[in-house]
């Protein structure tokens, strides 16, 4: 038995890698005129915003099998140097990054849990604005900076410099309009706990990079006019940052961003971005919220015009928890006012098997010949990883309304049934420890209520040996599902406030890949809702097999349940109640 996990694209260990530093970071590539990947990375050898951070760039002729001409755009000796992004501007390529050119050593910060003595000594996210150019695909750099001017606003005049040093950084990709040019910057107020106490988001606009072959003739505006950048909606708390944009078919700019409130802002602009609607909380296409922790949550606009957008789905408010990552959906649509994105419900595309530690961040997405890949690091490896493009295109029928065509490879189930399920994990013979290898399997139960009646058991194999799979209703109406391999038992529950009481659809989806457990009611995902981080649950990675000699029981209530020998889409699952 072969290591399953070496297969399993999701994976990230099984992505290909760009880089290995003790920090690398926001790994972004773009494609040059001499068809090669160019990418660009923050990276140091000591921790994340220490002395010696840098960025550099390389090259793949090879879509990223292979990476070649290394450079160092900035000295790692030197100031410290952050957080690139590419803009292709022509045959020439531009490169803006944070730069610490005062070498200020410590700015104050408010006394707390992070800085007991009211001073901070990181300095990555400070100082200029700058930028490099590269007329030769990347291949060198010059040998010169320059500054982008960045226009005062509220929140740098009451930083502890009164805005005499700006505090700032960026994650977010520059995008086109026209000939105009927009870069995305993240202000800060100060520094205390959590890092950063208050932040906003503005655009550096140019009208004439296109046609200006003089870096230093470059002309710079700040957006949106005024002195407030896009904040954070009504209620989130003061954090609204690293703002990701795209520009929809009638020249929308869309916009999304991380909060500390559980769930992700977003904004919109009518008028190139002089102003920006009131944020508000994203929202699926279903109407539910989306929620998400303070982590990157990028939107990006692929060929074909549609979206995709990559979250954590859940609703922390901290800097935890970006393992596994998620994928939705978009497509355009009119709305009362202006254009607008739906988004499909979401799905898996990335996990380590190590989710209490693991977290995986700051993507890009780059499409060649009708694939689609997307990077990311942990913050010492950075990958980069093919998708599954069959899956998108279902992703986006689903965000369209379309009806999911596909082989759902459903079994229905009776009373008294033997049920063999695909086991999760094996002995590997060809390790020489013999020790386990996953398998990738799922296995998916598909089944209508008719009426809640709590203690019930609906299904179940489950024997004395603690083998088999069960749900039953709980006492708070919940649905509870457990399984056990006579070594281990895993459970999880769905949320409180999805169902109805009354003939409800009811798939519970059990993912062997990141070892997640999952409901789809009546055709939506639980998240949790109000009251849990989380509405998928993971396993122990060392849960081996559910199967159970012991017959199937079935309670009164179901009407009809179904096995499927793998797990489930969401979108799968939703097609299925959809055709109920």
């Amino acid at each position: 038995m072969s290591k399953q996990k070496f297969l399993d694209h999701r994976n990230i260990e099984n992505g290909m890698v760009i880089g290995e530093y003790r920090y690398s970071d926001q790994p972004y590539i773009i494609e040059t005129e001499d068809g090669a990947w160019l990418c660009v990375m923050t990276a140091g050898n000591a921790a994340e915003g220490e002395s010696g951070q840098t960025i550099i760039s390389m090259r793949s002729t090879d879509c990223g099998r292979s990476w070649t001409d290394t450079f160092q755009i900035e000295p790692p000796d030197g100031a410290e140097s952050s957080y690139a992004v590419l803009l292709k501007a022509g045959k020439r390529i531009y490169c803006f990054y944070n730069h610490n050119t005062d070498n200020i050593r410590s700015v104050p910060a408010v006394p707390g849990a992070w800085f007991p003595d009211g001073v901070c000594r990181r300095v990555d996210s400070l100082g200029h604005f700058v930028y490099k150019y590269s007329d030769d695909n990347g291949k060198t750099w010059s040998k010169d900076r320059y500054d982008i001017p960045v226009r005062e606003f509220e929140i740098d005049r009451k930083n502890a410099h009164g805005g005499q040093v700006r505090y700032f950084w960026n994650v977010g990709k520059p995008f086109v309009i026209g000939n105009t040019v927009y870069v995305s910057l993240h202000k800060v107020g100060n520094f205390g706990d959590g890092f950063f106490t208050s932040t906003e988001g503005v655009l550096l606009v140019c009208n004439n990079i296109f046609s200006e072959p003089d870096p230093e003739k470059l002309v710079w505006e700040t957006y949106p006019d005024g002195d407030k950048g896009i904040r954070p909606p009504e209620n989130a708390g003061p954090i609204a940052e690293e703002h990701s944009y795209v520009t929809l078919s009638d020249g929308t700019i869309y916009c999304t961003f991380r909060t500390i409130s559980g769930h992700p802002g977003t904004a919109r602009s009518f008028d190139g971005g002089h102003t920006f609607t009131k944020s508000s909380f994203l929202r699926y296409g279903n109407g539910r919220l989306v929620k998400h922790p303070r982590a990157a949550n990028f939107v990006w606009k692929c060929q074909n015009g549609k979206y995709l957008y990559w979250y954590h789905n859940h609703g922390g408010n901290w800097y935890e928890d970006r393992n596994p990552t998620w994928l939705c959906a978009g497509v355009e649509y009119e709305t009362e006012n202006g254009r607008d994105i739906k988004w499909s419900q979401g799905e898996i595309i990335l996990y380590h098997e190590d989710y209490a530690c693991v977290r995986m961040s700051y993507p890009d997405l780059i499409e060649k010949d009708g694939e689609y890949y997307v990077t990311e690091t942990q913050k010492t490896t950075a990958r980069l990883h093919k998708l599954d493009k069959n899956m998108l295109e279902k992703m986006w029928e689903s965000a369209e309304g379309k009806r999911i065509e596909t082989d759902f490879g459903q079994r229905q189930l009776k009373v008294g049934d033997s049920l063999a399920l695909p086991p999760i994990t094996v002995r590997d013979i060809q390790k020489p420890d013999l020790s386990a290898s996953d398998t990738g399997n799922g296995f998916t139960f598909t089944f209508t209520i008719e009426k809640l009646q709590p203690g019930e058991i609906l299904f179940s194999t489950y024997n004395m040996e603690e083998k088999g799979v069960e749900a039953r209703v709980a006492d708070d109406g919940r649905i509870h599902f457990k399984m056990g391999d006579s070594r281990t038992v895993c459970t999880w529950t769905s949320d409180s406030d999805m169902l109805s009481g009354n003939g409800d659809n009811i798939s519970i989806i059990i993912d062997g890949g990141p070892k997640t457990i999952s409901f789809v009611i009546n055709g939506v995902l639980c998240d949790g809702g109000e009251t849990r981080k989380f509405g998928y649950g993971r396993f122990n990675r060392y849960f081996r097999d559910a199967s159970s000699k012991s017959a199937l029981s079935v309670g009164e209530n179901i009407k009809e349940l179904y096995v499927t020998e793998r797990a489930l889409k969401t979108y799968e699952a939703a097609a299925l109640y959809q055709r109920k």
